[in-house]
């Protein structure tokens, strides 16, 4: 990986996935022949699992779902009764098609032509690449991996997908949504010039924390509170933020060159908020020298802010998830405001898009190259903060840590442990900076 050029890094790893994993004919169908039920299998019974299957069911295809699969059986019966009493004829998952477990997903898959995958994200990359290897169509949600090695194994699984002609949709949404495409369209096409500088933010509340439970093994406690441990989530600034520096990586139509900020746990500071920090500030820099400052944090009782802005040598724009998109001139004057009336929900378009390209048999979608790297900014954005360093992305390229177990079972031990008073290790900027990259 010496000194590798981000577009070469691509190329590089569409090169290794040719030998690293197992090859197929491009498939010339979507689903099985003979019929025109698309076959879905859903990995991770969550809550985004199970809003992302109402999403699928609602994009008009001809689908059933036919598995699920859950590391905790609970979940996995919640989540077959809520989908089964809304959609009832279109849920065909008979009981010997609900696997528990974390090998859970290998079977799911062989049994579906379309995979959601929505566990947390530190095991995205090793589920997506087990669903390319069996040759499956795949929406998988964001982020897509919670380390750099993960991201590889992501490029060289999306790669894989290319050769194979099999769609992947991401679940960053805004991609999909109205308001985005059509103002970022304008500025590629040069409405307000180049772009200079932007501004991404989510700050909010934060979410939810599950009790510890005497019965639980470390295993099973870090898996029910996935959100604040880094091998299952990556941070709320890779898990969450990822959404609005996509944004700036999609506006500048790339990725940036180095990356340094500043975090901490300033608030959510007990023992049940594991090691994660709850706010982050970063300088995203471009190769042309421009710089996009990302806002990410968790602090209860302020306001919220959850949006995109960039100025130009033209111009300037304003976005927001709530279907806002509007251009000016420097002299105030809107260049084009969008009128989000009658707009598409953005969480059913990307897989109505998706449903449409398989049924008609069409290669259209390959969203896990610009997924990975955006999760890559954030990954990077992470460890900058984490170090205290700024961080090159071909340097960040290198790193080899692994951030999950080498086994997974409920008796194994997680890599981080909680002290005496039950508390976790937290990152601590100029010490121990080997520890992130």
């Amino acid at each position: 990986m010496e000194n590798l050029e981000r577009r070469d890094f691509i190329k590089t790893s569409a090169v290794v996935a040719g030998g690293a994993m197992l090859s197929s004919l491009p498939l010339s169908g979507a689903y099985a022949a003979g019929s025109d039920v698309i076959k879905v299998a859903l990995v991770g019974c969550g809550g985004r699992g199970t809003g992302a299957t109402f999403d699928a069911l609602s994009s008009g295809a001809n689908i059933k779902v036919v598995a699920l699969a859950d590391a905790f059986k609970d979940n996995l019966d919640s989540t077959y009764n809520t989908l089964k009493e809304k959609w009832q004829d279109k849920i065909d998952v008979s009981d010997n098609h609900k696997f528990v477990g974390f090998d859970a997903y290998k079977e799911a898959i062989k049994l579906a032509d379309v995979v959601i995958l929505a566990t947390p994200p530190g095991f995205r990359p090793t589920h997506f690449e087990e669903a390319i290897r069996q040759g499956k169509h795949v929406f998988m949600e964001k982020p897509v991996a919670v380390d750099i090695p993960g991201v590889q194994q992501v490029i060289r699984a999306a790669a894989e997908a290319k050769r194979k002609k099999l769609n992947v949709v991401v679940g960053l949404q805004r991609r999909y949504q109205t308001n985005y495409r059509e103002a970022i369209k304008r500025i590629h096409d040069g409405a307000i010039g180049d772009i200079t500088s932007g501004q991404v933010y989510w700050n909010s509340g934060g979410v939810w924390v599950r009790p510890r439970k005497p019965e639980q093994t470390e295993m099973e406690y870090q898996m029910r509170n996935w959100y604040y441990f880094n091998w299952l989530c990556g941070d709320h600034i890779v898990e969450q933020h990822v959404h609005n520096i996509d944004i700036a990586n999609w506006v500048k139509g790339s990725y940036p060159v180095s990356i340094q900020g500043t975090g901490s746990r300033a608030h959510r500071t007990g023992k049940e908020y594991g090691e994660i920090y709850d706010n982050f500030a970063l300088e995203l820099t471009y190769a042309d020298n421009s710089v996009v400052y990302s806002q990410c944090r968790h602090f209860e009782g302020i306001q919220n802010r959850v949006d995109e802005q960039f100025q130009a040598t033209k111009g300037r724009v304003y976005l927001s998830a709530g279907g806002q998109a509007v251009l000016y001139d420097w002299k105030g004057k809107e260049i084009y405001r969008h009128d989000a009336k009658g707009n598409p929900n953005p969480y059913q378009q990307e897989h109505k898009e998706l449903f449409e390209a398989i049924t008609k048999g069409e290669y259209k979608f390959d969203n896990a190259e610009y997924g990975a790297y955006s999760t890559l900014t954030g990954i990077i954005g992470r460890i900058a903060c984490y170090t205290g360093k700024v961080i090159k992305w071909d340097e960040a390229l290198k790193s080899t840590i692994k951030l999950g177990p080498d086994v997974l079972a409920w008796d194994a031990k997680p890599k981080l442990l909680p002290d005496t008073e039950g508390f976790y290790a937290v990152a601590n900027p100029g010490q121990n900076t080997s520890l992130y990259i």
